[in-house]
């Protein structure tokens, strides 16, 4: 194409320059790159000899290496397309368990995921939601080197790493919190066999995030395995509402209602029951959380300073957060 053009001086038809944008995308197929295909095109040029060379106009030559390269990138972008939606199919089976094991481990090395006898899995939440490829994401990427597998979910920013190496999740969590400006927040779940763990591990840390909403538990970092004691009481909803009714109940005879009195005790116990240090989350005197107290105590008929109630009073509270009473109505 290129000696008759030159010989002629005519312009490439358009079905010549479809045949480049062809040899392009079957190049770029074959795992041929773009610069081994110009540099053939530069050498079938420099064939034609230096007259017939000569002869070929800048524009012709620049539009042949253009119809190349479309190709070339056209074929870069639908296999890009097709890398990411296979990868992302991946990724949903992986951690909703949809799929055969055997076949799971058998395509993990090919999206980065390290063959282990356990794996971790760790969720970051961020104020503004995690875009795939964002600068953010690449940033993990590049500080991680390959020993985990990050991708984006919902939003969400997820980290699969082998569950024998506590150092990964434990770094992803600490370059997620940092870049994530305030609010941000990280669970993670424990450490279960195979690649059918990773299921198991990822609906840990969701509960886990699921929990400090619902609890306002401090964060930036959550453990799964240090929140064990808030699934056993969610086992059995019907004897928790049952607790949270016979022992809270009476606080809705209080002035104001049962929330300020909850709140009183909520505060009570996550100050490790510290008067003073509960009186000041609060703003409250020291008189006055005194008073609340007392009240709770005449209502409820546990005192929540007497370490016989105190379990009582405490897991009913904890139960009280849990299932949103008094707000939400109890069955």
């Amino acid at each position: 194409m290129l000696a008759e053009v030159s010989a002629t001086g005519r312009e490439p038809a358009e079905e010549e320059l479809d045949a480049l944008r062809d040899l392009g995308e079957h190049a770029a197929g074959a795992g041929h790159g773009l610069g081994a295909l110009l540099g053939a095109l530069a050498a079938a040029r420099a064939a034609l000899g230096d007259r017939a060379a000569a002869n070929l106009r800048p524009a012709v030559v620049e539009r042949a290496v253009d119809a190349v390269a479309e190709g070339h990138g056209r074929a870069a972008r639908l296999a890009a397309r097709q890398e990411e939606a296979a990868r992302r199919e991946f990724l949903d089976a992986l951690l909703l368990g949809h799929d055969d094991p055997d076949r799971l481990a058998e395509h993990a090395g090919r999206f980065g995921l390290r063959p282990a006898p356990t794996h971790t899995v760790a969720v970051a939440r961020a104020l503004t939601p995690y875009a795939d490829g964002g600068p953010e994401v690449r940033r993990l990427e590049r500080a991680l080197a390959g020993a985990a597998l990050l991708a984006v979910k919902e939003g969400r920013l997820i980290c699969v790493a082998p569950g024998d190496d506590a150092a990964v999740p434990d770094r992803f969590a600490q370059l997620a919190v940092a870049g994530s400006g305030p609010g941000g927040l990280v669970a993670t779940g424990r450490p279960h066999p195979g690649t059918g763990g990773v299921a198991a591990s990822y609906a840990e840390a969701l509960r886990a995030l699921g929990l400090a909403d619902r609890l306002g538990l401090d964060g930036p970092l959550l453990r799964a395995a240090d929140l064990l004691v808030y699934p056993v009481l969610t086992r059995d909803g019907a004897a928790l509402a049952d607790l949270v009714l016979t022992v809270l109940g009476p606080l809705r005879a209080g002035r104001g209602g049962a929330v300020p009195l909850l709140d009183t005790l909520t505060a009570y116990f996550d100050a490790g029951c510290v008067s003073a240090e509960a009186a000041r989350r609060l703003d409250l005197s020291v008189r006055a959380l005194t008073y609340r107290l007392e009240r709770i105590h005449s209502l409820t008929g546990h005192n929540p300073a007497d370490p016989a109630h105190r379990y009582t009073l405490q897991t009913a509270t904890l139960g009280a957060r849990l299932l949103n009473w008094p707000t939400d109505p109890l069955p």
